[in-house]
């Protein structure tokens, strides 16, 4: 059986990917782990933190995303962006417009960010049907002045910000318009498409982790809030209850979902943010965030046994939390007929 489309199973990266490391540098202190989108070196005084990701399922944006959703996981650390580079890859016959447009996305996405674009490659690769970039973030930091993904604590408040698969409806409402026109209004899909305007969670992380009491931070991309909850909890080895009806899920997320027949939770969701915190502090971040215009709440919290994740349904019933086994945006974007909403 082959492996499905989007992220690598997390026992192929146990049994496959994390073998294969190359030499034991002492220079890292953070290196390859599940459920953590970083590394953390030391250089000299200060820590570099470096991520890495792929836009592989977005045809609009795709400059402009691959610049936030690599800022989005620096921030995660509690550390603002300042560095990016890409590898910019086209398929054959690619006019040069194009690549004047990637590339200018880029641009108007760094400069807001106030980050510097310091290099990459840019070329046509035989056997892709649409361009794919894979970008690389960097932050400096103090040492010991950041935060991971990893360091949520039994008892902690999970904290959402913004909603549930943002991302994703946005790219849906986008790519597939001509489908969901047919059934809703140009208003509806302008509303929806506006979510990449949100995409970027770096005010939200700098704004938590300056609140105090944050242990731990991370943005739920392919796989969605389900996924990153997952990965979440993975870093840190606890175990996880969250409410279904304390996540914040926009109308127009809930209406593209049900066109599509897919879940939101496991929708692609960068925009969102998922912030681990001491109880006694998760009320003053949720103030924080919301006196800067940014929306949030307590979702749920961490638990002490790893394998007790779920979901309590708005009737009160526990359920397993989905763990998406693929995005369901791929799903979605297979679709090329009409389904009845």
């Amino acid at each position: 059986m082959g492996l499905p489309t989007g992220k690598v199973p997390v026992d192929v990266l146990r049994r496959i990917v994390f073998k294969n490391l190359g030499s034991d540098r002492k220079e890292v202190i953070l290196g390859p782990r599940v459920g953590v989108d970083g590394a953390i070196v030391e250089v000299g005084n200060k820590v570099m933190i470096t991520s890495m990701d792929p836009i592989t399922g977005a045809l609009e944006r795709i400059g402009w995303l691959a610049v936030n959703v690599n800022a989005n996981d620096i921030a995660t650390f509690g550390i603002r962006p300042t560095l990016f580079s890409s590898c910019i890859l086209l398929p054959k016959n690619t006019a040069e417009k194009t690549v004047k447009t990637v590339c200018k996305q880029m641009d108007i996405a760094a400069k807001k960010l106030e980050i510097a674009v310091i290099g990459g490659h840019c070329e046509t690769t035989p056997g892709i049907t649409h361009p794919i970039i894979i970008g690389s973030a960097i932050g400096i930091s103090e040492k010991n002045r950041y935060v991971t993904s990893g360091g949520a604590k039994p008892g902690d408040a999970l904290i959402l910000t913004k909603g549930v698969g943002m991302e994703g409806t946005a790219i849906l409402a986008t790519d597939k318009h001509a489908l969901l026109k047919r059934c809703f209004s140009n208003a509806f899909l302008k509303r929806a498409s506006e979510f990449f305007n949100h995409i970027s969670v770096v005010e939200d992380a700098v704004l938590a982790f300056e609140s105090g009491g944050v242990t731990g931070m991370h943005d739920p991309t392919e796989g969605g809030v389900a996924g990153g909850i997952h990965e979440m909890a993975d870093a840190s080895n606890v175990g996880v209850k969250v409410y279904e009806t304390k996540m914040l899920i926009h109308q127009e997320s809930r209406e593209i979902c049900k066109f599509f027949k897919i879940d939101p939770l496991q929708l692609i969701g960068s925009g969102a943010l998922l912030i681990a915190a001491k109880k006694d502090f998760a009320n003053v971040i949720v103030e924080t965030l919301e006196k800067s215009g940014i929306e949030a709440g307590v979702i749920g919290e961490f638990l002490q046994q790893q394998e007790e994740r779920f979901l309590v349904r708005k009737d009160g019933r526990k359920q397993p939390l989905a763990r998406p086994r693929f995005d369901h945006l791929w799903k979605a974007l297979k679709q090329k007929v009409v389904i009845t909403p």
